[in-house]
């Protein structure tokens, strides 16, 4: 009998602000299976939560909230030296905004991954890791925590019981001790749509990525990331998605009691 091969599609979205718009939120989301929909503190506002809950819905797509630092200007992408109980705050204040949101417009909470920055910080920081996953904890410890593959994140949620889904990135490369090669660095990106579809593939089928370095690093896939802001975002979505399950792949949002 041959492996069964699961794995969820997910996407950065509600990224604009006020007038400002960001991201091919509409177009998307048919090819993804959840969404992680910016609180305000880095991107979005409340008319753009609104509306990105109301079309997730309307695709019956998991969402997420999609916390971050409060830096509007750097989008989230600039680090902060935030304390462990201030990022513990912080979280559970987006939290509750976006879920009230969800609950409104009649849908629940599915997962949580951070932003940027703080996405990053957390990946490496335990204490940081930690309080984020506290955070979560104890607003709704039935959301899945989203996080890099085999990071401080990862382990502080399941340190706390929590499910979590391992992230991979179709359009990054990685490092040989399986972190990410920093943005700055020239070779950072996979610009070839078709490599990166090869190495999700090989990610999610044989649970390994090659390193830029050369040897092969053992790496869990539960949910990809595709980024919808890009030139191309909306083909590439379309295309790993019919490529996974021509490969046999079966596509939906990460397990979760009410989905599961």
């Amino acid at each position: 009998m041959s492996a069964s091969f699961t794995v969820d599609l997910n996407c950065d979205l509600g990224e604009s602000f006020g007038a400002y718009h960001l991201g091919t939120d509409k177009a998307i989301l048919p090819f993804v299976t959840s969404a992680n929909i910016a609180c305000g503190f880095h991107a979005g506002d409340p008319a753009v939560m609104k509306r990105t809950v109301r079309l997730a819905l309307q695709h019956n797509v998991a969402i997420g909230a999609h916390p971050g630092l409060p830096d509007l200007v750097g989008f989230g992408r600039r680090e902060m030296a935030v304390s462990a109980e201030e990022a513990h705050d912080m979280v559970v204040y987006q939290l509750g905004a976006l879920d009230a949101f969800v609950r409104a417009e009649g849908g629940r909470m599915h997962h949580l991954k951070p932003h940027g920055a703080l996405y990053n910080m957390a990946a490496v920081n335990a204490a940081l890791a930690e309080a984020i996953a506290e955070a979560m904890y104890r607003v709704n410890p039935e959301l899945v925590l989203y996080g890099l593959a085999g990071s401080e994140l990862i382990r502080a949620g399941e340190k706390l019981g929590l499910r979590t889904a391992h992230e991979v990135f179709a359009d990054r490369t990685y490092q040989p001790n399986g972190t990410l090669t920093p943005r700055r660095q020239p070779d950072a990106l996979i610009t070839d749509s078709q490599l990166a579809i090869r190495q999700v593939v090989r990610m999610v089928k044989e649970g390994k990525v090659r390193a830029q370095q050369g040897p092969d690093v053992a790496m869990q896939a539960d949910t990809v990331c595709i980024h919808g802001d890009g030139a191309h975002a909306v083909a590439f979505a379309q295309q790993i998605r019919q490529v996974l399950q021509q490969e046999g792949v079966q596509v939906r949002a990460a397990q979760h009691p009410a989905t599961a």
